[in-house]
Protein backbone atom coordinates (compact mmCIF):
# COMPACT_ATOMS: atom_id res chain seq x y z
CA UNK A 1 0.00 0.00 0.00
CA UNK A 2 1.42 3.69 -0.43
CA UNK A 3 1.69 5.01 2.35
CA UNK A 4 1.08 9.45 2.30
CA UNK A 5 5.03 9.99 1.01
CA UNK A 6 4.30 7.46 -2.01
CA UNK A 7 1.31 9.28 -2.77
CA UNK A 8 3.20 12.79 -2.56
CA UNK A 9 5.57 11.43 -5.16
CA UNK A 10 2.94 10.02 -7.28
CA UNK A 11 0.79 13.18 -7.22
CA UNK A 12 2.51 15.01 -9.56
CA UNK A 13 2.14 12.17 -12.34
CA UNK A 14 -1.15 10.73 -10.93
CA UNK A 15 -3.68 11.89 -13.69
CA UNK A 16 -1.05 10.98 -16.35
CA UNK A 17 -0.94 7.35 -14.92
CA UNK A 18 -4.67 6.87 -14.22
CA UNK A 19 -5.63 8.17 -17.60
CA UNK A 20 -3.18 5.82 -19.55
CA UNK A 21 -4.64 2.81 -17.61
CA UNK A 22 -8.39 4.33 -18.26
CA UNK A 23 -7.90 4.92 -22.34
CA UNK A 24 -6.52 1.16 -22.50
CA UNK A 25 -9.36 -0.47 -20.73
CA UNK A 26 -6.63 -1.96 -18.15
CA UNK A 27 -6.65 -2.91 -14.55
CA UNK A 28 -6.94 -0.72 -11.91
CA UNK A 29 -8.45 2.46 -13.85
CA UNK A 30 -10.47 0.86 -16.63
CA UNK A 31 -14.00 2.76 -16.60
CA UNK A 32 -12.27 5.77 -14.59
CA UNK A 33 -13.74 8.62 -16.30
CA UNK A 34 -16.87 7.48 -16.75
CA UNK A 35 -17.42 7.02 -13.60
CA UNK A 36 -16.42 10.11 -12.59
CA UNK A 37 -18.58 11.78 -15.00
CA UNK A 38 -21.46 9.84 -13.72
CA UNK A 39 -21.22 10.88 -10.18
CA UNK A 40 -20.71 14.82 -11.95
CA UNK A 41 -23.87 14.33 -13.25
CA UNK A 42 -25.19 12.95 -10.01
CA UNK A 43 -24.22 15.82 -8.17
CA UNK A 44 -25.51 18.81 -10.23
CA UNK A 45 -28.65 17.15 -11.49
CA UNK A 46 -29.82 16.66 -7.61
CA UNK A 47 -28.16 20.28 -6.61
CA UNK A 48 -26.03 18.77 -4.15
CA UNK A 49 -24.28 22.32 -3.54
CA UNK A 50 -22.24 20.93 -0.63
CA UNK A 51 -19.64 18.04 -1.58
CA UNK A 52 -17.47 16.26 0.92
CA UNK A 53 -14.59 14.83 -0.98
CA UNK A 54 -12.66 11.81 0.87
CA UNK A 55 -9.28 11.37 -0.36
CA UNK A 56 -9.61 13.65 -3.16
CA UNK A 57 -6.13 13.30 -4.85
CA UNK A 58 -5.54 16.10 -7.22
CA UNK A 59 -9.55 17.49 -7.45
CA UNK A 60 -10.18 15.72 -11.05
CA UNK A 61 -13.74 15.85 -10.05
CA UNK A 62 -14.52 17.96 -7.76
CA UNK A 63 -12.47 20.88 -9.70
CA UNK A 64 -15.34 20.63 -11.69
CA UNK A 65 -17.96 20.42 -9.69
CA UNK A 66 -16.35 23.61 -7.74
CA UNK A 67 -16.34 25.86 -11.09
CA UNK A 68 -19.98 25.06 -11.10
CA UNK A 69 -20.60 26.80 -7.89
CA UNK A 70 -20.35 23.60 -5.56
CA UNK A 71 -19.13 24.04 -1.70
CA UNK A 72 -16.07 22.12 -1.74
CA UNK A 73 -14.81 19.99 1.85
CA UNK A 74 -12.11 17.64 2.02
CA UNK A 75 -9.72 15.13 3.51
CA UNK A 76 -6.46 13.71 2.12
CA UNK A 77 -3.87 11.82 3.66
CA UNK A 78 -1.00 13.19 1.30
CA UNK A 79 0.17 16.48 1.54
CA UNK A 80 1.31 17.31 -2.09
CA UNK A 81 -2.00 16.08 -3.27
CA UNK A 82 -3.54 19.12 -0.47
CA UNK A 83 -1.10 21.33 -2.23
CA UNK A 84 -2.11 20.47 -5.95
CA UNK A 85 -6.24 20.61 -5.22
CA UNK A 86 -5.56 23.71 -3.69
CA UNK A 87 -3.92 25.49 -6.63
CA UNK A 88 -7.14 24.36 -8.57
CA UNK A 89 -9.86 24.89 -5.50
CA UNK A 90 -8.92 28.27 -3.58
CA UNK A 91 -11.79 28.69 -1.52
CA UNK A 92 -12.26 25.33 -0.58
CA UNK A 93 -12.11 23.37 2.78
CA UNK A 94 -9.25 20.83 2.44
CA UNK A 95 -7.64 19.07 5.51
CA UNK A 96 -4.98 16.64 5.22
CA UNK A 97 -5.95 13.42 7.59
CA UNK A 98 -5.24 9.81 7.41
CA UNK A 99 -8.90 9.03 6.66
CA UNK A 100 -8.42 5.04 8.15
CA UNK A 101 -8.34 6.56 11.14
CA UNK A 102 -11.71 8.88 10.56
CA UNK A 103 -12.56 12.23 9.52
CA UNK A 104 -10.64 15.45 10.73
CA UNK A 105 -12.73 17.51 13.50
CA UNK A 106 -13.26 20.16 11.45
CA UNK A 107 -15.44 17.85 8.79
CA UNK A 108 -17.21 15.83 11.18
CA UNK A 109 -19.55 19.06 12.58
CA UNK A 110 -21.44 19.50 9.00
CA UNK A 111 -23.39 18.35 6.75
CA UNK A 112 -23.53 17.26 3.21
CA UNK A 113 -25.62 17.29 0.19
CA UNK A 114 -23.03 14.34 -1.58
CA UNK A 115 -20.16 12.78 -0.31
CA UNK A 116 -17.66 11.61 -2.57
CA UNK A 117 -15.23 9.03 -2.49
CA UNK A 118 -13.41 8.13 -5.87
CA UNK A 119 -10.78 5.33 -5.94
CA UNK A 120 -9.96 5.99 -2.02
CA UNK A 121 -11.75 3.32 -0.07
CA UNK A 122 -9.89 0.39 -1.13
CA UNK A 123 -7.16 1.23 1.34
CA UNK A 124 -9.56 0.73 3.67
CA UNK A 125 -9.34 -3.53 4.83
CA UNK A 126 -12.90 -4.67 4.31
CA UNK A 127 -14.40 -4.34 7.52
CA UNK A 128 -12.88 -0.80 8.43
CA UNK A 129 -14.91 0.07 5.27
CA UNK A 130 -18.09 -0.49 6.87
CA UNK A 131 -17.27 1.25 9.93
CA UNK A 132 -16.19 4.06 7.83
CA UNK A 133 -19.13 4.12 5.72
CA UNK A 134 -21.74 3.69 8.87
CA UNK A 135 -19.74 6.77 10.25
CA UNK A 136 -20.10 9.13 7.82
CA UNK A 137 -23.61 8.47 6.45
CA UNK A 138 -24.92 10.10 9.26
CA UNK A 139 -23.37 13.10 7.87
CA UNK A 140 -25.61 13.56 4.98
CA UNK A 141 -28.19 15.91 4.57
CA UNK A 142 -31.95 14.74 3.92
CA UNK A 143 -31.84 13.28 1.10
CA UNK A 144 -28.05 13.63 0.32
CA UNK A 145 -26.20 10.65 -1.25
CA UNK A 146 -23.02 8.65 -0.88
CA UNK A 147 -21.28 8.07 -3.72
CA UNK A 148 -18.43 5.26 -4.08
CA UNK A 149 -16.57 5.01 -7.39
CA UNK A 150 -14.02 2.29 -7.22
CA UNK A 151 -12.31 -0.82 -7.90
CA UNK A 152 -14.80 -3.11 -7.43
CA UNK A 153 -16.73 -6.49 -7.93
CA UNK A 154 -20.20 -7.69 -8.02
CA UNK A 155 -18.96 -11.02 -6.44
CA UNK A 156 -16.32 -12.42 -4.07
CA UNK A 157 -16.18 -15.12 -6.74
CA UNK A 158 -15.53 -12.70 -9.63
CA UNK A 159 -13.05 -10.74 -7.74
CA UNK A 160 -10.92 -13.89 -7.23
CA UNK A 161 -11.50 -14.82 -10.98
CA UNK A 162 -10.30 -11.75 -12.41
CA UNK A 163 -7.30 -11.37 -9.59
CA UNK A 164 -6.29 -15.15 -11.21
CA UNK A 165 -6.60 -13.50 -14.53
CA UNK A 166 -4.49 -10.32 -13.87
CA UNK A 167 -1.78 -11.89 -11.94
CA UNK A 168 0.92 -10.40 -10.92
CA UNK A 169 -0.34 -7.10 -11.29
CA UNK A 170 -2.59 -7.37 -9.18
CA UNK A 171 -1.99 -5.27 -5.71
CA UNK A 172 -2.23 -7.43 -2.87
CA UNK A 173 -2.20 -4.53 -0.64
CA UNK A 174 -5.00 -2.60 -1.56
CA UNK A 175 -8.82 -4.28 -0.66
CA UNK A 176 -11.30 -4.30 -3.43
CA UNK A 177 -15.21 -4.22 -2.56
CA UNK A 178 -17.27 -7.30 -3.31
CA UNK A 179 -20.61 -5.56 -3.80
CA UNK A 180 -22.76 -8.50 -2.28
CA UNK A 181 -21.05 -8.67 0.71
CA UNK A 182 -21.22 -4.93 1.12
CA UNK A 183 -25.04 -5.58 0.68
CA UNK A 184 -25.05 -7.55 3.39
CA UNK A 185 -24.08 -4.72 5.87
CA UNK A 186 -25.54 -1.74 3.93
CA UNK A 187 -28.92 -3.24 2.20
CA UNK A 188 -29.81 0.23 0.33
CA UNK A 189 -26.73 -0.01 -1.59
CA UNK A 190 -27.26 0.73 -5.24
CA UNK A 191 -24.82 -0.64 -7.69
CA UNK A 192 -23.41 0.26 -11.07
CA UNK A 193 -21.24 -1.48 -13.28
CA UNK A 194 -18.58 0.65 -15.63
CA UNK A 195 -16.20 -1.84 -16.39
CA UNK A 196 -14.47 -5.70 -15.68
CA UNK A 197 -13.26 -3.95 -12.53
CA UNK A 198 -15.21 -1.07 -11.60
CA UNK A 199 -18.56 0.49 -10.81
CA UNK A 200 -20.35 2.94 -8.57
CA UNK A 201 -22.40 2.38 -4.97
CA UNK A 202 -24.66 4.88 -4.12
CA UNK A 203 -25.92 5.09 -0.63
CA UNK A 204 -28.82 7.71 0.37
CA UNK A 205 -28.47 9.17 3.50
Amino acid sequence: MLNSKGFDLWADGYDKSVGMSDEDGTYPFAGYKQILNVIYNKVLTSKSYTVLDIGFGTATLTAKLYEQGCHIWGQDFSGRMVELAKEKMPEAQLFQGDFSKGLVDELKHNRYDAIIATYSLHHLSDEQKIHFIKKILPLLQDGGCLYIGDVMFETRTELERQKALIGWEWDDEEFYFAVDEMMKFIPQVKYEKYSFCAGLLSIKG
